[in-house]
């Protein structure tokens, strides 16, 4: 049985704080707080569970996790160095009007729910996602960081809790 953390990274990894603050970036993926990737090593290694990336991060990657893009190279570096890696994504199921119009989280629940239906060996799951994604059921194992901040300890805590 496995246990798995539906990854987002804008708002989680890294943060607003960093935008306005810092005058970075974090859109373009130039920015990933390290702090917020020791917490979530805590948190894997607390629970044993695998990161699914079902963020847009992941069109920066092939059909075989591998970086196509220098900022995929650093995410996918910067796991490493705290021994995390990406052990799967979830499908795209977005069409030419939900790129166009950035609307993502309307896709993301259902990308979600199919990524649990072909795998049916998940015994817990916690999606970390700024972003509200319109689906109760998803919504009941969601933690939603503030995107000002990203990933806290109490944020951390409550994923802790509902992998159980």
């Amino acid at each position: 049985m496995t246990k798995v953390i539906f990854l987002d990274i804008d708002g989680v990894l890294n943060s607003a704080f960093w935008n306005e603050n810092h005058q970075k970036e974090i859109s373009g993926g130039t920015q990933i707080d390290a702090e917020k990737i020791e917490m979530l090593a805590a948190l894997t290694a607390r629970t044993g569970a695998k990161i699914i990336l079902h963020s847009g991060w992941r069109f920066w990657f092939d059909g075989r996790i591998r970086p196509l893009c220098p900022q995929a190279e650093r995410l996918v570096g910067l796991l490493a160095d705290a021994g995390l890696k990406i052990s799967g994504m979830t499908p795209d199921l977005t069409t030419d009007e939900i790129r166009k119009t950035k609307k993502f989280s309307f896709v993301k629940a259902e990308e979600i729910l199919l990524w649990l239906r072909e795998h049916p060996d998940v015994c817990g799951w916690v999606v970390l996602d700024d972003l509200a994604l319109h689906n109760e059921a998803v919504a009941s194992h969601q933690v939603t960081p503030d995107q000002r901040w990203g990933l806290t300890l109490e944020d951390i805590r409550e994923a802790e809790r509902i992998l159980g």
